[in-house]
C-alpha cells in the first residue's frame, strides 16, 4: 500500500500521456460517442472505492456538463429485475477490476434498455470493458494491496479528462498534477505521522467535506475502516449539521476536508459548529490545515491531492495498531456481489 501510494504521480503522468494517445486510454473515442449521443441524463454505477470516484463524477457532470446525474442502485436491475427506459441516458460504470458481476449486469441491462454505456476500469481485457460501448483505461498498472489507492486517483483523473473532452476542452490544468502530487507526498510524512499518533487509539471518527471534497471524505472513511478498523463515518458538511453533529465531542475526532473554493467556503459554518463543540478537528486543505496542500489550478482537481495524506494516514494508523494494511482481515481485492 505504501509503495502504491507513492506511485500515484507516475500513474497520473502515464494517464496524461496515454490521454494524448487515444489507443492507450480510449478517452477520445468515449468522449466522441457521448457527444454524438447527446444524453439528457447520466447514471453512474460503482461499488466500494469506485463508488466515491463515481460520486466525484456526479459533481462534475452536474457542474460542468449541466446535466442531471444519479448513482445507480445495482440491485434494482439485478435482484429486482427492473427494466427502466434508458433511452437518452449515459451510463458510466466505474470499476478497478472490471470483474464485478453486478456492474456487468448493469452495463448489459443498460445497453438492452437503450443507454449509451462507458466503462472506466484498470483492466482493458475485463468483462466490463468488453461489455460497454466504450472503455476508458485508467492505466494505473497492477495494484496488489487490497486497499485501493492509485487506482482511485487514476479513476478521478480519467473521469475528469473524459468530461473535459466531452466539452471539447483539453484538460491542460491537469498537467500540473504529477508535480503537485509529488510535492504533497514529499511533505506529508511528518504531519501525517503526528496525526497517526494522535488518532492511534481512537475507536470512532468522523470525516466530512462539501462539494468536490465530499467524495474525498467518504473515501478517507473507507480507508480507515478497511485498513485500521476505525469506525469512521462520512457525512457531507450539510448533513453533519442535520443531526449527526450530536455524536461529535472531544473524544470523536473529525477529519474535515476543506480546500479553497466553493466547497471550502461552504464548510465555514460546519467548522464553526465543530469549534463550538470543542471537537478535535484536523483540517485537510486550506488555511490552518493539519496537512498543508499546494494550490491547484482548478478546484475540481483538488480531490486528487486531498486524498494522498488521508491514504497515508490510514496506512500509518493501521501499522501503529499492529495491523497489515496490505491485507486487511477478511477482505479480498475483488468483491463479487449480485
Amino acid at each position: 500500500m505504501a509503495a502504491e501510494i507513492a506511485e500515484q504521480p507516475a500513474a497520473w503522468s502515464r494517464l496524461l500521456d496515454g490521454a494524448g494517445r487515444d489507443g492507450a486510454s480510449g478517452l477520445d473515442r468515449a468522449a466522441a460517442l457521448v457527444r454524438e449521443h447527446s444524453p439528457r441524463f447520466v447514471l453512474l454505477a460503482a461499488r466500494g472505492t469506485s463508488d466515491h470516484a463515481a460520486l466525484y463524477a456526479k459533481y462534475l457532470v452536474e457542474i460542468r456538463l449541466g446535466l442531471p446525474a444519479g448513482l445507480v442502485s445495482p440491485s434494482t436491475l439485478t435482484a429486482y429485475r427492473a427494466r427502466p427506459d434508458l433511452r437518452d441516458v449515459l451510463l458510466v460504470a466505474v470499476s478497478q477490476s472490471g470483474g464485478s458481476p453486478d456492474l456487468l449486469a448493469c452495463v448489459q441491462t443498460a445497453r438492452e434498455q437503450g443507454a449509451l454505456t462507458v466503462a472506466v476500469t484498470n483492466a482493458a481485457a475485463s468483462p466490463l470493458a468488453r461489455a460497454a460501448h466504450a472503455h476508458v483505461d485508467v492505466l494505473a498498472g497492477p495494484e496488489r494491496a487490497v486497499a485501493a489507492t492509485k487506482t482511485y486517483t487514476a479513476q478521478l483523473l480519467a473521469l475528469h479528462l473524459l468530461l473535459a473532452r466531452v466539452l471539447g476542452e483539453t484538460g491542460d490544468a491537469a498537467a500540473a498534477l504529477p508535480g503537485l502530487g509529488a510535492e504533497v507526498l514529499e511533505a506529508a510524512p511528518g504531519p501525517v505521522s503526528e496525526l497517526a499518533t494522535r488518532f492511534r487509539f481512537v475507536q470512532r471518527l468522523v470525516t466530512t467535506g462539501r462539494g468536490y471534497a465530499y467524495p474525498t471524505a467518504r473515501e478517507a472513511a473507507l480507508k480507515l475502516m478497511e485498513t485500521a478498523y476505525v469506525s469512521a463515518q462520512a457525512f457531507s458538511g450539510a448533513d453533519l449539521l442535520h443531526g449527526p453533529l450530536a455524536l461529535v465531542d472531544p473524544l470523536v475526532p473529525v477529519l474535515a476536508v476543506a480546500s479553497p473554493g466553493a466547497g471550502g467556503d461552504a464548510m465555514v459554518p460546519v467548522l464553526e459548529s465543530l469549534a463550538a463543540r470543542h471537537a478535535d478537528v484536523a483540517r485537510i486543505g486550506g488555511d490552518g490545515a493539519a496537512v498543508p496542500l499546494p494550490p491547484v489550478p482548478d478546484e475540481a482537481l483538488a480531490p486528487l491531492l486531498e486524498i494522498l495524506p488521508l491514504q497515508l494516514l490510514a496506512h500509518d494508523v493501521a501499522v501503529a495498531r499492529g495491523g497489515d494494511p496490505d491485507a486487511p482481515r477478511g477482505l479480498a481485492k475483488v468483491t463479487e456481489t449480485l
